[in-house]
């Protein structure tokens, strides 16, 4: 996706300086790490959204979703919150509002899905979907006026402690700290929804 033309002008670098010990490698690798999860989680949402809503009601691949959904819900809801924690306090990317109010709809989810794996309690998606929707409006809201909003009207522009300073690029431009979030929130919104549609070969729901 293309940013407009007087948005900042793309480098191979972040564009702040990183905490001290760390290098620009060590954070490149880790970004491409981090990016081709991000696509992989894209990926496994579109296929399972598509075989929920459109496909086949009854196969392998829903059914597996819908037996692990805690312990996936826990994994992606648990490695979101610890790298954004990463990037802002050891590598040293300041997050903005936008991400912050992300971060406050994500970080409880590792807790209730822990407990929930713990309890074997998997009724849990009246209290894990307000949190899921909220947090995914924003990060919506946030991506949208990142590719497609000139950012002289952005709600947290350059100028200050913001992702548009691209503070990430890999894959083209694709990945980046927006887009992180949103594969999460697409990711944990479509495990959530195969857990409460999905019908197995009982004829129960999940």
């Amino acid at each position: 996706m293309e940013r407009k033309a007087s948005s900042p002008q793309l480098t191979p670098e972040p564009v702040v300086r990183l905490n001290r010990n760390m290098n620009y490698t060590a954070v490149h690798y880790l970004n491409l790490f981090l990016g081709s999860g991000a696509i992989l989680l894209i990926v496994f949402s579109v296929i399972a959204l598509f075989l929920l809503f459109i496909g086949p009601k009854k196969n392998s691949y829903l059914a597996f979703i819908d037996k692990h959904y805690l312990t996936l819900g826990f994994i992606v809801s648990l490695s979101a919150s610890l790298f954004s924690l990463v990037y802002s306090e050891i590598i040293g990317f300041a997050p903005c509002y936008l991400c912050w109010y992300q971060r406050v709809f994500t970080m409880p989810l590792p807790f209730i899905f822990g407990v929930a794996i713990w309890t074997k309690d998997r009724k849990i998606v009246k209290y894990v979907l307000p949190l899921l929707s909220v947090g995914f409006i924003v990060s919506v809201y946030q991506n949208f006026n990142y590719y497609f909003v000139d950012t002289g009207t952005l709600p947290c522009d350059a100028s200050g402690v913001s992702c548009y300073q691209l503070l990430i690029q890999e894959f083209g431009g694709y990945i980046q700290i927006p887009t992180l979030a949103l594969s999460t929130f697409l990711a944990l919104i479509t495990v959530v929804l195969v857990a409460h549609f999905y019908i197995d070969e009982r004829g129960a729901r999940g």
